[in-house]
C-alpha cells in the first residue's frame, strides 16, 4: 500500500483546521416552523479577501439551501439597475442640481466633496442620496474594505456554483425610490449632515465600529449600535430608522415567513441591522409564531 508523504498529510490537516477556525462574522439565526428550517444571515455590503472562506455553519447552510434570498441581487439585471439609478438617483436633464443652491451653500458642499476626492462637476446631476452613498462607500474603502468583495456577492457566487436559486426580497427600483423618498431640500440637508459628520470624524468612527462589531460577531456592540440608531433624532437617524429599517422590515418578515412555509433550508442574507432590535426580522418572525434562535 502506497503511503502519502507525511508533509502532505500534515498540510491537509492544517487546511482542515484552518477552515474549521474560520471566524464567526455578523449574525446567524435559525428559524423553524412546522418542520421546516430557514437561516437568517446578517451581512455587510462590503468585505475583504480574508473574510473567506466563511465559517462552517453558514457554508453548510448554503450547501443545503435550495434558495438564497438577498435584499437585491446586484449581479442580476444590469439594465434594471441602471434604469432605477437614472430614474431615482439623477436630476432630470436641464436641472441645475446642486448648482441651483445658494452660492454659499453650494461652495460649502463643493469644498467638502473635493476634500473627499470627488470632483463636484463629475457628480453635478447626482441626487444628494447618491452622493451620500458614494461617501459611505469611500469611508469603507478608507478602512480597507471593498464593495466588490461584499458578503452578499460572495454568497451569490457560492449559490451559482451549485444548484441554489438566487432570489430577491426587494428590487433596485424599490430601494432607489425609498432613498429618493424625501424632497430635494431634505436630501440636501441629509448630505450636509453627512459632510459635517465626515469633517468631525464621527462617520468614519461609527463605520469602523460597525464593521469591527460585524467582524467579531460582537452581540453586545451590535445591540449598542442598534440602540443608538433607535435613539438618534437627527434627520439622518430618523431617515435610517423610519424608512430604511422599520418601513422595510415588516414586508421583509412577511416574505421570509412565506418562504419558510414553502421551502426547507432556505438562506436569507440581509444587512446586519435588519436582524437587530425589537423591529428586526427575528423579533418580527417570533411575533408571527415562528421559533427563532440566534446561533451567533
Amino acid at each position: 500500500m502506497r503511503r502519502r508523504p507525511i508533509i502532505v498529510v500534515f498540510f491537509s490537516l492544517f487546511l482542515l483546521a484552518f477552515q474549521a477556525l474560520a471566524a464567526e462574522r455578523g449574525a446567524l439565526f435559525k428559524a423553524t416552523d412546522k418542520g421546516k428550517t430557514l437561516y437568517l444571515y446578517g451581512t455587510m455590503h462590503v468585505g475583504r479577501a480574508d473574510f473567506y472562506p466563511l465559517e462552517p455553519r453558514i457554508r453548510a447552510a448554503m450547501a443545503a439551501a435550495p434558495t438564497l434570498v438577498l435584499e437585491i441581487d446586484m449581479s442580476g439585471n444590469p439594465d434594471a439597475i441602471a434604469a432605477a439609478v437614472r430614474q431615482h438617483g439623477m436630476f432630470a436633464p436641464g436641472s441645475p442640481g446642486y448648482a441651483g443652491l445658494a452660492p454659499e451653500r453650494r461652495a460649502r458642499i463643493e469644498g467638502a466633496l473635493r476634500k473627499q476626492g470627488i470632483d463636484p462637476a463629475a457628480v453635478a446631476q447626482f441626487k444628494p442620496w447618491m452622493l451620500m452613498t458614494m461617501l459611505a462607500v469611500l469611508d469603507t474603502v478608507k478602512l480597507g474594505y471593498d464593495p466588490a468583495l461584499s458578503v452578499d456577492e460572495h454568497l451569490a457566487a457560492l449559490a451559482r456554483q451549485g444548484k441554489t436559486r438566487v432570489a430577491e426580497l426587494e428590487t433596485m427600483q424599490y430601494q432607489a425610490s425609498l432613498l429618493n423618498r424625501l424632497p430635494d431640500e431634505q436630501q440636501w440637508q441629509l448630505l450636509e449632515e453627512t459632510l459635517d459628520n465626515m469633517a468631525s470624524g464621527r462617520q468614519l468612527r461609527e463605520t469602523r465600529e460597525m464593521l469591527e462589531a460585524y467582524e467579531r460577531a460582537d452581540r453586545k456592540v451590535q445591540d449598542g449600535l442598534m440602540q443608538r440608531v433607535q435613539s438618534d433624532d437627527s434627520l439622518t437617524g430618523k431617515f435610517m430608522r423610519d424608512i430604511l429599517l422599520d418601513e422595510r422590515n415588516g414586508p421583509m418578515a412577511d416574505k421570509v415567513a412565506s418562504l419558510l412555509a414553502r421551502e426547507n433550508n432556505a438562506v436569507v442574507a440581509v444587512g446586519l441591522l435588519h436582524l437587530l432590535g425589537q423591529g428586526g426580522l427575528p423579533e418580527l418572525l417570533r411575533k408571527r409564531g415562528i421559533k427563532v434562535e440566534r446561533i451567533y
